[in-house]
């Protein structure tokens, strides 16, 4: 199971088309199955309510019913605690980190560079052309 960062949604809803087609074909590659949690939605759904983009919102709702959601329990946040403690990450990168690891992620894709360094491999930057 691969985890999704936010980023990676708000490519696929938000992105240049071929931004947008590169993580579907990045995706359609690795094959198997995504999963986000709920700080993913979290951050996606900052933007269309600042905005009161209600079609905005109601794309990435329609978005989150593609991937398998996962609870984000409490011994999550105690390991973000941790991983923001050695590693001088911000919170919601901690979570993100911390939500991979306690669910046996294979891989979290990102953009985030600091939680590729934190992640002891786990993190991936996905590569997409500039």
């Amino acid at each position: 199971m691969i985890y999704l960062d936010a980023c990676v949604l708000i490519y696929l809803i938000e992105g240049e088309q071929r931004r947008k087609e590169e993580v579907e074909q990045a995706m359609a590659v690795a094959g198997g199955s995504f999963c986000i949690s709920p700080m993913v939605k979290c951050e996606c759904l900052v933007g269309p309510s600042k905005s009161a983009d209600l079609r905005l919102r109601h794309r990435y709702l329609t978005l989150f019913g593609a991937f398998i959601s996962l609870p984000l329990p409490e011994d999550v946040y105690l390991q973000a605690a941790e991983l923001r403690g050695r590693y001088g990450l911000r919170t919601p990168d901690a979570l993100h980190l911390a939500f991979a690891q306690h669910h046996d992620c294979h891989a979290l894709w990102t953009n985030d560079a600091r939680l590729v360094r934190a992640s002891q491999g786990l993190a991936q930057v996905l590569k997409l052309r500039s």
